[in-house]
C-alpha cells in the first residue's frame, strides 16, 4: 500500500527566529525562519539558511524578510512563500505529484483569532490539506515528555524568539498562561542598543545574536564564566574600525530589564493558577524550554527569585518541534488540537 498512500505527514513548528518540520519521527528541516525576495517581482530566491546568509548584506534587488515577528506572521505572503520553499525541501526529488499534507503547526499560546487563521491561511496556500494546531507551550510539554493528560499540573516556560510563553497545563488543557512579547529578540536588540550607547560601535543584529550566544549570561556571577568575545565594527561617529571585548557580567546588566520583564510575567502565570495544581508544580518544578533556555544562569536565577526548582529541557530548541511530532501521530487521541 505504501505506493498509494498519498498524504505526507508533516509537523512544523513555526518559530520567529526558526523553523523545524519534522517527516516521520526525523527533524528534516532545522533553519531560520527568514526568506529572500526578488524585490521587483516578489519571487523567492533562497529561503531558510540561505536566505540568512543573505541578511544585511543584500544589494539592490534582493530583500530578506523575516515573516513572523513576536511569534505571529507579519508578513503574510512572505510566511507562504517561506512554509513552501521549506516543505519543497524536504519533498524528495522523485515526487511526480505532490502529495496532500496533513499538518499540524504549533502557535503561541497568546494567538487571537485572526492569527490562528492566518497560519491556518499560510498552510494551506502552501499545500496543507487536512491543517491542525497545537499551542506552543503544550507541544512543549509533550516534547519534553511529560504526560499532559494527567490530572497534574504542569509548568512550561517556553522563551522563544519572538515571544516568551508560560503556561500552566493539566488534564490535557491549558489552565493559566501568559504569553508576553519579551523574548530572545528582545535581548538582541538590547544588546545591540547598549554595543551602540556604551562602546559606540555599530552592530548588526547577526553579531548582536553572536555576542548573546558566546557571552548572554542571566547572572553577573557565573560558576564557570566564558571568555570575553571580540565584536569587530565601525566607530559609530568616525566609521573606523573597532575591536571592543565584550564580557558576560556587561551583557547580564544590559539584558537585566527583558529578564526581570520575563520574570515577573512567570510570577503572575504562578499567581493565577489553582492551589491544588500550585502544589503539583512545587513538587514537579518548572521546565524551561526554546532557545532562551540556553541562557547561562537562567534557571539559577528564576529559582534563587521565585523558589521553585527550574528544570531545563533535554534540547531545549527543539522540545516544540518534537511536541508537534507527537501530535502529529496521535491526531485522534488528542483533544486539544485546534482544527
Amino acid at each position: 500500500m505504501g505506493l498509494f498512500s498519498f498524504t505526507k505527514e508533516i509537523a512544523i513548528d513555526l518559530g520567529t527566529a526558526n523553523t523545524i518540520i519534522i517527516h516521520n519521527d526525523k527533524i528534516v528541516i532545522d533553519e531560520p525562519s527568514i526568506v529572500a525576495l526578488d524585490t521587483k517581482t516578489g519571487k523567492l530566491i533562497a529561503v531558510g539558511t540561505e536566505a540568512q546568509q543573505m541578511q544585511g548584506k543584500e544589494p539592490e534587488g534582493i530583500r530578506t524578510v523575516r515573516p513572523l515577528r513576536k511569534g505571529v506572521i507579519a508578513d503574510f505572503n512572505a510566511a507562504e512563500l517561506m512554509i513552501r520553499g521549506l516543505i519543497k525541501k524536504v519533498s524528495t526529488k522523485s515526487n511526480w505529484f505532490s502529495p496532500s499534507l496533513r499538518m499540524v503547526v504549533g502557535i503561541p499560546s497568546g494567538s487571537t483569532e485572526v492569527e490562528i487563521r492566518a497560519v491556518r491561511d499560510s498552510s494551506e496556500h502552501a499545500g496543507g490539506r487536512d491543517v491542525y494546531m497545537i499551542y506552543e507551550p503544550m507541544a512543549a510539554a509533550l516534547g519534553i515528555g511529560l504526560d499532559v493528560q494527567a490530572p497534574e499540573g504542569n509548568m512550561i516556560v517556553d522563551i522563544g524568539g519572538g515571544s516568551s510563553e508560560i503556561a500552566v497545563i493539566s488534564l490535557g488543557g491549558i489552565v493559566s498562561n501568559k504569553s508576553i512579547q519579551i523574548a530572545g529578540d528582545d535581548l538582541t536588540d538590547d544588546i545591540q542598543q547598549h554595543m551602540r550607547r556604551a562602546h559606540n560601535i555599530k552592530v548588526g543584529e547577526r553579531t548582536a545574536e553572536l555576542i548573546k550566544m558566546n557571552v548572554g549570561s542571566a547572572l553577573t556571577e557565573l560558576e564557570n564564566p566564558p571568555e570575553d568575545y571580540i565584536v569587530h565594527g565601525p566607530n559609530h561617529m568616525t566609521a573606523l574600525p573597532m575591536e571592543v571585548p565584550v564580557s558576560y557580567q556587561e551583557i547580564s546588566h544590559c539584558i537585566e530589564k527583558s529578564i526581570s520583564k520575563i520574570e515577573a510575567a512567570v510570577l503572575s502565570a504562578l499567581e493565577q493558577t489553582p492551589p491544588e495544581l500550585y502544589a503539583d508544580i512545587v513538587r514537579n518544578g518548572i521546565w524551561l524550554a526554546g532557545g532562551g533556555a540556553l541562557l547561562r544562569g537562567l534557571d539559577k536565577r528564576l529559582v534563587d527569585k521565585i523558589g521553585i526548582p527550574f528544570h531545563i529541557a533535554e534540547d531545549p530548541l527543539l522540545a516544540v518541534a518534537r511536541g508537534t511530532g507527537v501530535a502529529l501521530k496521535n491526531i485522534n487521541k488528542f483533544k486539544f488540537l485546534i482544527r
